[in-house]
C-alpha cells in the first residue's frame, strides 16, 4: 500500500475518507487533549468515529497493512519470540513469521515509532515488519495469547521493592505448611492489610494463583544476565509469563525457601522443599527445588493437585482391550506390574489410579516413594531418607516383615533394589513399579543391564505398560483439516490411497480457552505388554527384543505408535502432536 505521506496530512485523509466530520475535527484539534495523545486516540476516547476506521485511515497514511486482531489468528510457533515483559510494556504481539520465514509481522499501535520498532527488533533478534492494529484489540489478544498475570498488582510491588523497600523475617513469615493464595496476603486479610503487606509475598502469591488458574504443572523462576524470567509448563510445553527485573530475583527465592522450609542461606547446593496452599478452598501441594547456576539460584515448584490422583482408570484414555487387559493383572495376587516412561508423562497418575482401584479394607498397601507427591487414605506410605539410610531397596526389606499384600516402589533405580522386588513378587505380593525406558519390550532389557537374570524376570514380571502424554485438541475451536502427507505416512497411512478415505482429521484454530494454543488438556498413550508363556520362554533365552514385541503384538499389544494414531483417528489430537511428543527416534 503506497503510503498518503507527501499528499495530505493525517487529519485530511480522516475527513477525505469520511471518518469523521471536518468541523469535528476542527474542533478536537483545537482541543487541548490532543496535545498529549494521538490525534487516533483522542477520536477513539471520544466516540467520535469507529476504531476500525481511525485505524484503517492511519495504516493507509503511514504505509502499512492494517490488521484487524480480533479475526486475526496468532501463530504459536512465535507466541515466545518476544519477552513477555517487553510485549506487555509496548503493548505489541507477535502475529506470524514474514514470507520469507526470516523476519516476524508485529502488531503496533503506532508503527510509525521508530523507537519502539528498534526495541522490538532488539528483543526478538530478527528483522521485524510494524503492522497497523488497534490498541485495545493488541491488548486483548496479548491477554489471550499469554495470559492475564495480574501485572498492576505485580508492577507495584517491583516498584515498591526498587524504591528500597526491604523484607523482613516478619513480613516474609513462615507460615508453616497451609498458604492461603486466595487473597493477595500469605494468611487472608482486609484490603488495608493487603496494601501494607510485603509485596514479594503478592508477586509470589500472584505467580501461584495465576498458576494453578491456567492448570500449569511447573513454575520455573530463571535468573538471567538482567531479568528473572518466569515460566510456567502448561499441557507439557513451557510458556514464557513475565521477565521482573534482576533485583526480584533473591527475595523471590528467599520467599520460596521459606515457605517450603529450606535454608534460606545456602545458596551453594541444591536444595529440595515442599509446601501446601490452599486457593478458593481446594489444596494443593507445591515440590519446590533449588539449584545453583553461574546467574543466581534457579527455582522449580511442580504443582500437585491432590484431586488428580482420583480421575479413575477409565478417564485416563485407555483403549477397551488395554484396560481390560490391565485390569486382568491388576487383580492377580502376586508379581510384579512395571510402569515405564519418561519423566512427567504420567506415570505416577497411573500407578495412584492402579491403587486406589485395588486397594480394599482388607488388604495392607505399602509404599516406598521419593518423595510422598500423593497421599491417599488407607495406604501407608513412606519417603525415602537417604541421610538417614532409609532407601528404596532398605524400606522394601523392612516391608517384607509389614505383612503387606500389595508393594508400590516408585522407581527400579539398581540390581538390589530389583532383587528384592522379584523376591517380594514370588513370595506372594503384588510389586507396582517404574522404570525409565523407551516401551514396554525394552524394560526386559534394563533390567537385565542393571544385572537380574532372565529367568527371575520370567518368573516375576506379569506386565509392563509404557506410556506418553499428548495434548487433546480443544474441543471449543476444533475444525477439520487435511494434514501434510509425510506425517501421515510416518504412521503406515498413505494419503493417496488411505484404508478410509472418509477418515477426518482436526486441530484447534485457537480460541481464548485454549489460549490461542489449539490444544486444551492431555491423554495418555499406552502400549501394554502381557507377559505369555512365549514371551518368558523368549526371555530366559535372551532372545531379541524385536522377537519379543512380535510375540508381544501376537497376542494382542497394541504399540505407542498404534496407540497413538488410534487416538488421532479418533479425533482426540493430530499427527503434528504425537510426532512431537510421543514417537521416538528409531520407530518404525
Amino acid at each position: 500500500m503506497a503510503s498518503s505521506r507527501g499528499t495530505r496530512s493525517f487529519p485530511q485523509l480522516l475527513v477525505a475518507k469520511k471518518v469523521v466530520p471536518e468541523d469535528k475535527l476542527r474542533e478536537i484539534l483545537g482541543s487541548d487533549e490532543v496535545k498529549n495523545k494521538r490525534l487516533e486516540e483522542v477520536l477513539v476516547s471520544q466516540s467520535v468515529a469507529d476504531p476500525k476506521d481511525v485505524y484503517r485511515a492511519k495504516a493507509e497514511y503511514l504505509g502499512v497493512p492494517f490488521v484487524d486482531m480480533d479475526n486475526t489468528e496468532i501463530d504459536e510457533d512465535v507466541v515466545n519470540l518476544l519477552p513477555m515483559d517487553l510485549v506487555e510494556r509496548l503493548n505489541v504481539v507477535p502475529i506470524k513469521r514474514t514470507d520469507d520465514g526470516e523476519g516476524l509481522i508485529i502488531a503496533m499501535p503506532d508503527p510509525s515509532d521508530i523507537l519502539v520498532v528498534d526495541e522490538v527488533k532488539r528483543g526478538a533478534k530478527v528483522d521485524v515488519e510494524p503492522v497497523q492494529a488497534i490498541p485495545a484489540q493488541i491488548e486483548a489478544a496479548r491477554t489471550r495469547v499469554y495470559g492475564a498475570v495480574d501485572r498492576e498488582e505485580v508492577d507495584e510491588a517491583v516498584a515498591q521493592m526498587a524504591a528500597g523497600e526491604r523484607i523482613t523475617s516478619e513480613q516474609v513469615g513462615r507460615a508453616g505448611m497451609d498458604v492461603d493464595i486466595t487473597t493477595k496476603l500469605g494468611g487472608g486479610g482486609s484490603e488495608e492489610e493487603v496494601a501494607q503487606s510485603a509485596p514479594i509475598i503478592r508477586i509470589v502469591n500472584t505467580l501461584l494463583r495465576r498458576a494453578i488458574q491456567l492448570d500449569a504443572s511447573d513454575v520455573h523462576i530463571e535468573p538471567m544476565g538482567d531479568s528473572v524470567r518466569v515460566r510456567y509448563r502448561i499441557d507439557g510445553d513451557l510458556q514464557e509469563i513475565m521477565n521482573p527485573p534482576k533485583h526480584v530475583h533473591a527475595p523471590l527465592i528467599s520467599r520460596m525457601k521459606i515457605l517450603a522450609d529450606m535454608d534460606i542461606a545456602e545458596r551453594r547446593i541444591p536444595q529440595d522443599g515442599r509446601v501446601r496452599v490452599r486457593l478458593d478452598g481446594k489444596m494443593f501441594d507445591l515440590r519446590v527445588s533449588t539449584i545453583p547456576t553461574v546467574n543466581g539460584e534457579k527455582c522449580v515448584f511442580r504443582i500437585l493437585d491432590q484431586s488428580d490422583m482420583f480421575l479413575g482408570l477409565e478417564r485416563l484414555g485407555f483403549q477397551t482391550d488395554t484396560l481390560a487387559t490391565l485390569e486382568k493383572l491388576i487383580k492377580q495376587p502376586n508379581g510384579i506390574l512395571l510402569s515405564t516412561g519418561p519423566t512427567g508423562h504420567g506415570k505416577t497418575t497411573t500407578q495412584f489410579s492402579i491403587l486406589q482401584r485395588i486397594s480394599t479394607i482388607d488388604r495392607n498397601v505399602m509404599t516406598i516413594e521419593e518423595p510422598v507427591e500423593y497421599q491417599l487414605p488407607g495406604i501407608n506410605q513412606v519417603a525415602v531418607n537417604r541421610k538417614a539410610g532409609l532407601t528404596f531397596a532398605t524400606a522394601l526389606r523392612s516391608f517384607l516383615r509389614q505383612d503387606p499384600d500389595i508393594i508400590l516402589v516408585g522407581e527400579i533405580r539398581d540390581l538390589e533394589t530389583a532383587d528384592i522386588a522379584i523376591e517380594a513378587s514370588l513370595t506372594g505380593h503384588l510389586v507396582l513399579s517404574t522404570l525409565h525406558t523407551n516401551n514396554a519390550p525394552t524394560a526386559v532389557t534394563r533390567l537385565t543391564d542393571m544385572g537380574v537374570e532372565p529367568f527371575l524376570i520370567s518368573a516375576s514380571v506379569i506386565g509392563v505398560l509404557a506410556q506418553r502424554l499428548a495434548k487433546r485438541v480443544c474441543e471449543n475451536c476444533k475444525e477439520e483439516y487435511e494434514p501434510a502427507p509425510d506425517l501421515l505416512l510416518a504412521f503406515d497411512w498413505d494419503p493417496e490411497s488411505p484404508p478410509d478415505p472418509e477418515q477426518k482429521f482436526y486441530r484447534g484454530s485457537g480460541c481464548d480457552i485454549c489460549r490461542q494454543t489449539g490444544y486444551k488438556g492431555r491423554l495418555g498413550v499406552f502400549e501394554l505388554m502381557e507377559l505369555d508363556s512365549e514371551i518368558r520362554e523368549l526371555i530366559v533365552r535372551r532372545a531379541p527384543l524385536a522377537d519379543i514385541e512380535s510375540a508381544a503384538r501376537s497376542i494382542g499389544m497394541r504399540t505407542l505408535k498404534d496407540d497413538a494414531f488410534d487416538k488421532v483417528l479418533s479425533g482426540a489430537t493430530n499427527p503434528e502432536e504425537i510426532i512431537r511428543k510421543v514417537m521416538t527416534a528409531g520407530w518404525d
